[in-house]
């Protein structure tokens, strides 16, 4: 590289080199040719290459059985060159560690340590059975809580404390009840049961709501919102088969997620129209 540039690169002795002055400018310069040149290559190469290999995905249990699951054999026809590890668990991952792809998990703040892509929203809406509240009354504010039987899932943060945003802000309603459960598909099953009331998420019981065997309550104060996220390490050039597989799940979610787009007529609002017929709570 001297004799093609025709000058003094490195300082030499016997014991010792270090770089000239011209040594130097060469030196920041080739590491940056060299780091382009990389570039260059993993663009062509992540443009011309098809998802292939093994895909690695966790998803949590109540998102990824009804939802990524039942997506996999359209989206494997679509890249025959393509196999996935899917691992169903609500347990906390170490993407890097544990050599996953991707993580799919509904949260209302992912890590700052991985890159997260909004998948859909996640709506809950307050229910119970048209006999719970046949019995019990419909509550008509969130303070009317105290006086039902509140199930609670024990992954959503802070126990006995629920949040809603309401006409006046952000609301925090202390309840209790006879069930606490760390999985939102068994909490479901015990509302349909007419235990009690519970914060459910839609993707879960849309369709409950439209079948009418769960009544939605007190519409008018939303939960805290969380979002279903797609979530993978810090990367210069994402991999096909990883991005192939979130545009898939963002296409056939929809900007309307399919789970909700038929429940807008089955919560059952109360407003003035409810204040007027609610049952006496006994």
């Amino acid at each position: 590289m001297e004799k093609a540039l025709g000058a003094r690169l490195l300082n030499r002795t016997t014991r010792h080199l270090s770089l000239t002055e011209i040594g130097q400018v060469v030196a920041a310069h080739s590491g940056r040719i060299l780091e382009e040149v990389d570039q260059l290559e993993q663009v062509v190469g992540s443009i011309n290459d098809e998802p292939r290999g093994t895909l690695r995905v966790s998803a949590s249990v109540a998102f990824g059985t009804l939802h990524v699951a039942p997506a996999l054999a359209d989206f494997l026809t679509l890249y025959p060159r393509l196999k996935m590890e899917l691992t169903i668990t609500d347990r906390l991952i170490d993407l890097a560690e544990e050599g996953y792809d991707m993580a799919i998990r509904v949260t209302a703040e992912p890590p700052l340590t991985v890159v997260a892509r909004k998948l859909a929203p996640v709506r809950r809406k307050l229910c119970g059975t048209p006999a719970y509240f046949e019995k019990h009354g419909l509550p008509l504010i969130p303070v009317d809580l105290v006086h039902h039987n509140c199930l609670d899932y024990t992954r959503s943060g802070e126990q006995g404390l629920w949040r809603f945003n309401g006409p006046m802000g952000e609301i925090e309603v202390p309840v209790s009840g006879s069930l606490h459960v760390d999985d939102d598909e068994a909490l479901s099953k015990a509302v349909l049961g007419g235990l009690g009331v519970a914060l459910l998420p839609t993707f879960i019981i849309g369709k409950d709501l439209q079948a009418g065997q769960l009544q939605a309550v007190l519409s008018e104060y939303i939960p805290v919102e969380r979002h279903v996220y797609a979530m993978y390490l810090p990367t210069r050039h994402l991999p096909a088969k990883v991005r192939a597989f979130i545009d898939f799940l963002i296409a056939r979610i929809g900007t309307e997620p399919y789970w909700d787009r038929d429940n807008v007529t089955a919560s059952i609002e109360t407003g003035a129209a409810s204040r007027t017929v609610a049952p006496e709570r006994r």
